[in-house]
């Protein structure tokens, strides 16, 4: 026999991916033109061209047995010490190769920290609505409980709901700033009062609550906003970080997780996530992609495109009439539905060919969740079929 709720996962696909493999049939049916996907987040941006330079570079001059030969089960030294590096100089750290291990992208590192910190099975790990739909499963699957706080009408962090969440058998808080699905940033003062608040939980429980961050987004901000760096405010911080949004390359699932020096039993904490990586296969990321980060170490790109993008869809659906939350960084917007129900709302837009995400898997059964990382075009001709849904659910 074989795992039942392993089946069950395996027998029906995420939401977000029904609806994106839905939108590639239908594409093949009626024309690609008439399909209007806004389902996966998936970069409409090239990467970079000296990323392509380096890549071909590093194909002809690297010996090739030892271009694709494994790496240590951390990654590269080098590799990892370029990202300690960068972030030192960036955020005033004080990091070395030691506390970094390379990972196929942010979700393993997620997954081998929420391994490592699921004691038995009362195991308690704390998400903020909106949160990314995959983190129930990630916690679940590991044996752990996933609690959900509600979200605050504008987003923020709800401290009330936090504090009242938090108890003996909570592990730790996730933390995803720029946030997926509603573009939010949590500001340094939100980031602060979490902080005091974990830290007063952490001595009346006689243990450490960690934060968790997901950090496929840190620099896919707009207009100069902070997103602050949570390890130099909260001690007690396992960064999980992805290269895959910020260089549009999701495919090639690149990232790290780290436990900063300072961490309560950082060391014995490190080395727990890293047998957590090694019963879940997580050794070893792809190292061609290790080498090309190794020499990209400071993710800087142009995003005037996706700003463009969030400028326009934004205007465009207020302008209707729907009430959606400006986003702040990432490529995501959340927006209302205006018949109150996400998912019938994304059902009756499926009907026209648009394909928007319902929110209930992100905590927000009202709301559905629009990726504006796609040709600008597909906005502008969009946005009429989203008057048309308005006014057929008024």
């Amino acid at each position: 026999m074989y795992n039942q709720s392993m089946f069950q996962l395996g027998d029906q696909a995420s939401p977000i991916r029904e609806l994106f493999n839905y939108g590639q049939i239908q594409a093949e049916k009626v024309g690609a033109d008439k399909v209007f996907d806004f389902t996966i987040g998936n970069p409409s941006l090239p990467m970079p061209q000296e990323m392509t330079e380096a890549m071909i570079d590093i194909l002809q001059t690297v010996e090739p047995v030892a271009l694709h030969s494994y790496s240590v089960s951390a990654g590269y030294p080098a590799t990892r010490q370029a990202i300690a590096d960068s972030l030192n100089k960036r955020y005033g750290t004080n990091y070395g190769s030691e506390h970094i291990y390379m990972t196929c992208g942010a979700a393993a590192a997620l997954c081998a920290a929420f391994t490592a910190l699921t004691i038995d099975e009362n195991s308690e790990f704390i998400g903020m609505a909106p949160y990314f739909s995959e983190y129930r499963n990630f916690v679940e699957t590991k044996g752990g409980k996933y609690i959900t706080v509600p979200a605050s009408e504008d987003f923020r962090i709800n401290f009330t709901e936090i504090e009242k969440a938090i108890n003996k058998n909570t592990q730790a808080v996730i933390v995803n700033s720029p946030n997926n699905p509603a573009g939010k940033v949590y500001s340094r003062e939100e980031i602060q009062e979490l902080a005091d608040i974990l830290e007063q939980k952490s001595k009346e429980y006689a243990k450490p609550i960690y934060i968790i961050t997901d950090e496929p987004y840190r620099e896919l901000v707009y207009g100069g906003i902070e997103v602050p760096f949570i390890p130099n405010i909260y001690r007690n911080t396992i960064i999980c970080y992805s290269f895959s949004k910020i260089y549009s390359m999701p495919g090639e699932r690149i990232g790290y997780y780290i436990v900063p020096p300072e961490a309560d039993d950082s060391a014995d904490l490190y080395k727990a996530i890293a047998g957590a990586a090694r019963t879940l296969g997580y050794v070893c990321a792809p190292v061609f992609f290790q080498r090309l980060v190794e020499r990209f170490p400071d993710p800087e790109v142009d995003l005037s495109l996706y700003d463009e993008n969030r400028l326009l869809l934004a205007q465009g659906l207020q302008d209707i009439g729907y009430e959606c939350v400006n986003p702040d960084g990432a490529f995501y917007m959340f927006v209302k539905a205006p018949c109150g129900d996400g998912k019938a709302f994304s059902d009756r837009a499926k009907e026209k060919n648009v394909l928007i995400v319902p929110g209930e898997g992100f905590g927000c059964k009202e709301y559905v969740r629009v990726s504006y990382c796609v040709p600008k075009e597909r906005i502008e001709r969009a946005l009429p079929l989203f008057m048309e849904l308005f006014r057929e659910c008024r």
